[in-house]
């Protein structure tokens, strides 16, 4: 008999599968509850691999997470930099590039709603919520 009150979904069979250059992102919503799974290749870069689909100048969506594998360099706008591995918890602001370090692939789990609604998404299909997240930032 199952718990009451408890749900789960295995992101090794996700509710929806974006494939992008170099990389795939795979979500499941619990209730109100969303998580992804980034699986990036070596040689992903996001201003390569997804800016196209984005149509921003950096990456404009705020991740939450925790790396479970790999190695991420994180630039952000103000030339800030932070490096990413395995066991790391990690909050990003909006206004980055990143890039795979190394022949390892990455993988982290983000637990961002904003990033598994907008990230990898066409620019038009996801641009209200990138609009909406930059408004809470900004306090409005």
């Amino acid at each position: 008999m199952a718990a009451v009150g408890v749900q789960k979904k295995s992101l090794d069979t996700p509710d929806e599968t974006r494939d992008f250059e170099q990389g795939k992102l795979q979500t499941a919503t619990l209730r109100d509850f969303k998580v992804a799974r980034a699986v990036l290749q070596p040689g992903w870069k996001w201003s390569e691999h997804v800016r196209p689909l984005a149509q921003t100048d950096s990456c404009q969506v705020r991740h939450t997470g925790y790396v479970v594998s790999g190695q991420l360099k994180i630039v952000m706008d103000d030339r800030t930099e932070m490096d990413l591995g395995p066991g790391d918890a990690y909050v990003i602001e909006p206004g980055h590039d990143a890039w795979v370090v190394g022949s390892e692939p990455f993988v982290g789990v983000d637990v961002s709603s904003e990033m598994v609604e907008a990230f990898a998404k066409e620019a038009e299909e996801d641009k209200g919520l990138v609009d909406r997240a930059k408004d809470r930032l900004s306090g409005q």
